[in-house]
């Protein structure tokens, strides 16, 4: 189906998995006779985005599979689609809505949100960083907005995907100059000292990005001047 691909999920239960690519511009859904297992896995459908976006490079959906969301490198944006049967992408459509992320990052990676769809997060490779947005209703990219908050995923260089643990306290980057997995903690929500960037208000479940003078030098999953990254 795809000899470029370039994200992968999965619905809520793993009977369903989800692959996109540059070369079919298009997403490929999967059946899982036994959930979670892709030895069990057959091809069952595909859908073109190529109308919306030549380079898709990140693929998820709200978490009730009612909405598809793809970025790509070609309009630098995320585009949303509408799933009449959830998780079905035989019955997704266009909902004519984009969101620009050139002001961010103009090479997207990966995308990814909160379980309630208030948040969301994308991962770009121009600046190798992890970007947040709030929208102010879930899941609608129409409402959403930068909260001038980032995360540098240094040491790595070259960003690949991103996704997060169930409830949120854990955050996973892939990328490609290391071939590595890197995780880092989501610090709770706290008022910023000195010791932090002075222009970053954390609140609502923001990311903790905590200053330091070296990048380099932080490892993964590092306790930083008392606020994790």
């Amino acid at each position: 189906q795809e000899i470029n691909p370039t994200d992968i999920t999965f619905n809520n239960d793993g009977t369903k998995m989800y692959v996109t690519g540059i070369s079919g511009t298009d997403v490929n859904e999967y059946t899982l006779s036994t959930a979670f297992d892709i030895s069990t896995a057959s091809f069952t459908t595909n859908f073109s985005v190529n109308a919306e976006e030549t380079s898709p490079r990140g693929i998820t959906f709200k978490t009730d599979g009612t909405k598809m969301y793809i970025v790509g490198q070609t309009g630098d944006d995320v585009n949303q689609y509408s799933l009449s049967t959830a998780y079905d992408i035989s019955s997704a459509s266009f909902d004519s809505v984009t969101f620009s992320v050139s002001s961010q990052d103009t090479t997207p990676q990966g995308i990814a949100f909160n379980n309630d769809g208030t948040k969301m997060y994308m991962i770009g490779d121009s600046n190798n960083s992890v970007y947040q947005y709030t929208l102010s209703t879930g899941f609608d990219i129409s409402t959403a907005s930068y909260d001038s908050v980032l995360i540098s995923v240094a040491p790595d260089i070259t960003p690949r995907g991103m996704t997060f643990s169930n409830d949120g306290t854990k955050m996973y980057i892939v990328g490609a100059s290391t071939d590595g997995v890197y995780q880092y903690t989501t610090g709770s929500v706290f008022t910023p000292t000195s010791a932090y960037h002075p222009t970053v208000t954390k609140a609502g479940g923001q990311i903790d990005t905590a200053y330091w003078t070296d990048i380099n030098t932080m490892t993964a999953d590092e306790t930083l001047n008392g606020g994790e990254v």
